[in-house]
């Protein structure tokens, strides 16, 4: 069983051999220090750093990155070295890139052998002024080896942090280390050619940029960042909260990766050329392991070549489904979606601004004729105001042709996209559904509806969260309106919100293998039971739905102990060794019609698992009108902060990172009249009873 660390935990080692697996969403440092006893670290030879990046027995990445694999050989560790120290730093702000972790999406780390078997892992949260900070750590005691989630954060970067080590001179290997990351960016990241008006947004690698910003989006008239993008699932707006991120990344100056979002298996390079395949795991009788061989790979591989037909001279090049980086077609398709979402913010952007640009300049003309008192007799005022007039609508027809260029590209690319998508990423009514089997492994994101932008109405963009899911969700019943101009009255809402959560928990099922994933629903005044049906016919929920207050306190109670018991085995090492009774599969809760039901106690509880709850694989999923939950006062601020806010109607509630565009957001549901819900259902339930055998 994985350990999902929280800041201050340990966890044994078990192998000697391991990688050290980094997911960052935006360009990062990745390096390691060498301590003795105290932790001291006694000079530069004890540092690896991408100027100096092999050690004996450890190998860290030779560039800044937004994906990192470091290799270690704890047997080959000099006798004098007792503490690993692992270190991230953003690279200097004369890099292009962010200046602090908490804009950033928060850094995953996973501990895992040379067969990818994943021993530990630890979510680098909390951070906020700091621009590096000491991970994680292996320390030896009493003979064995261990790993340590520490997240300690260093506002004045990566000097600041080797000088707390011990570090003599540690200002100028700061220097030095800022400086070779430089030197490497500037090597791996060629800026991109220029755009002419028949040009392909062809796919370049571009200089590293910002990912997303968690303290609040940019401003309006920015336009977006050129990079690797972090998860780039976007976050809500006004008192909702911010969302965290989640990992990927792209190479714009055309579509290509995303995000939080955040923990694929990607390697430590952006489209490193050199890179050709996964390194295979030594045999036991190969002796130390060489971390310098020749074709051992730091970076995921490029995108695999392009299977359509050759692109004529001065035509956009076609675009194929799976063309960005990653290990798997899975992990392509996750990275080419929200670039997609990352390309249509910025060609937004760039029209929004050039518009705004135009009409500004147009006015300051027509102030200036004004000002004139002689322009405004006779024709020669008329005619400035005509001329001012003239030039702004031919600045706003040049960027709306190259809008309509860049749409037009983003357009076709959805269109060879959607098709592909597998089960987790496809709407409901993609015929991939109809082939759908239980999976055997869990993938790397669920799509939770789509985006648009005014500018694209019909231009959709899947939103795609990282599993297991860092934060609940709360659906809201609370918004009689929609953006189409219909008017939903309250019982009609509620229903449409419950069907929301429905279809979500459905494919949260669908997308687990057997005995991964458990569904439990509250529904104390007993009002969604014709809603609820198809999780109660098919017998895919853990129990039938609890009502009353009696009910309520009963799941609530299991749940919390549940959380309550994996926490101290977690923090007293010994995961493993939880109770026969207690299911280790990820849970997921949902309330409907809070606070119907609820007491003090029971609201203190449902707190208590949305925030304690996603860490040991406790998820909370609320369909309830927050004006109505009002009466708890700030009690629950802190819940629906915490919270996804979805809406059941098409809302504009999200706002990406970057330039803080309002997206409008439509939930994905399951087309009227269609059985694909029961007969996925269906087949998750064959396949739980099979396995409860």
């Amino acid at each position: 069983m994985t350990a999902e660390l929280v800041r201050g935990q340990n966890h044994p080692l078990s192998q000697v051999r391991l990688e050290i697996r980094i997911s960052a969403g935006t360009p990062i440092v990745a390096g390691a220090t060498l301590g003795d006893e105290q932790g001291r670290v006694h000079g530069a030879g004890w540092v690896a750093h991408p100027g100096a990046p092999t050690l004996q027995g450890l190998e860290v990445s030779k560039q800044a990155a937004s994906d990192h694999r470091l290799a270690v050989d704890l047997d080959a560790m000099p006798e004098a070295v007792h503490r690993i120290s692992v270190l991230l730093a953003l690279p200097v702000a004369s890099a292009g890139g962010p200046v602090r972790f908490g804009s950033v999406a928060a850094p995953f780390i996973a501990v895992t052998g040379l067969d990818g078997t994943q021993v530990a892992s630890y979510t680098v949260t909390g951070l906020e002024a700091e621009s590096a900070v000491v991970a994680l750590e292996l320390y030896r005691r009493q003979g064995a080896w261990k790993v340590r989630a520490v997240g300690q954060g260093y506002a004045g970067g990566l000097s600041e942090l080797l000088t707390d080590q011990g570090l003599p001179q540690a200002r100028q290997l700061a220097d030095s280390i800022n400086e070779a990351v430089a030197q490497g960016l500037a090597r791996s990241f060629p800026p991109p050619p220029p755009r002419t008006a028949d040009a392909d947004r062809s796919r370049q690698p571009a200089a590293p940029a910002p990912g997303p910003d968690q303290s609040g989006p940019a401003s309006h008239g920015a336009s977006a960042p050129q990079g690797v993008t972090g998860s780039v699932q976007p976050q809500p707006t006004g008192h909702y909260g911010p969302q965290a991120p989640h990992a990927g990344g792209r190479t714009p100056d055309g579509p290509d990766q995303s995000a939080p979002l955040p923990t694929h298996p990607g390697g430590t390079g952006a489209g490193d050329p050199a890179a050709v395949s996964r390194p295979s795991a030594p045999t036991a009788d190969t002796g130390p392991i060489s971390y310098s061989h020749p074709r051992r790979q730091n970076a995921a591989p490029p995108p695999p070549p392009p299977t359509a037909p050759p692109t004529p001279p001065g035509q956009p090049a076609r675009p194929v489904a799976g063309d960005a980086t990653g290990w798997s077609m899975e992990e392509r398709l996750y990275n080419q979606v929200w670039g997609m979402f990352e390309d249509l913010a910025r060609t937004a952007a760039a029209f929004r601004s050039a518009v705004d640009f135009a009409d500004s300049r147009m006015e300051k003309e027509l102030d200036q004729v004004l000002s004139d008192p002689r322009s405004r007799i006779g024709g020669q005022g008329d005619a400035a105001r005509e001329a001012a007039r003239a030039k702004r609508a031919q600045l706003v027809d040049q960027a709306q042709a190259a809008l309509d260029r860049d749409l037009a590209q983003l357009t076709a690319e959805a269109e060879v996209v959607e098709p592909a998508l597998p089960p987790a990423y496809a709407r409901w009514d993609n015929p991939v559904w109809h082939g759908y089997r239980v999976p055997m492994e869990t993938p790397m994101a669920l799509r939770v509806g789509d985006l648009h932008l005014p500018e694209a109405p019909e231009l959709r963009v899947p939103v795609l969260v990282r599993l297991p899911l860092e934060r609940g969700l709360w659906i809201d019943s609370g918004r009689a309106d929609s953006l189409d101009g219909s008017f939903t009255d309250s019982h009609e809402l509620r229903r449409l919100a419950l069907d929301t959560a429905v279809a979500h928990a459905a494919r949260l099922l669908a997308v687990h293998p057997a005995g991964d994933f458990s569904v439990h629903v509250i529904d104390a005044a007993g009002s969604g039971a014709q809603a609820l049906a198809p999780l109660v016919q098919s017998g895919v929920l853990a129990a039938p739905p609890a009502v009353g207050a009696a009910g309520v306190a009963d799941v609530l109670a299991r749940l919390t102990q549940r959380v309550d018991l994996v926490q101290m085995a977690v923090r007293g090492g010994a995961a493993d060794s939880l109770p026969p009774g207690v299911d280790t599969s990820e849970q997921l809760l949902i309330v409907n019609d809070f606070p119907h039901g609820f007491d003090d106690r029971a609201v203190t509880q449902l707190r208590y698992l949305a925030d304690e709850g996603p860490a040991v694989g406790v998820h909370l999923m609320m369909v309830a009108d927050r004006e109505e939950a009002a009466g708890y006062g700030p009690l629950l601020d802190p819940l629906w902060r915490s919270l996804l806010r979805l809406t059941p109607v098409p809302d504009d509630h999200l706002a990406d990172p970057w330039v803080g565009h309002a997206w409008t957001y439509e939930p994905s549901l399951v087309p009227p009249g269609s059985q694909v819900l029961q007969q996925v259902l269906t087949q998750v339930a064959a396949a739980r009873r099979s396995w409860n055998r």
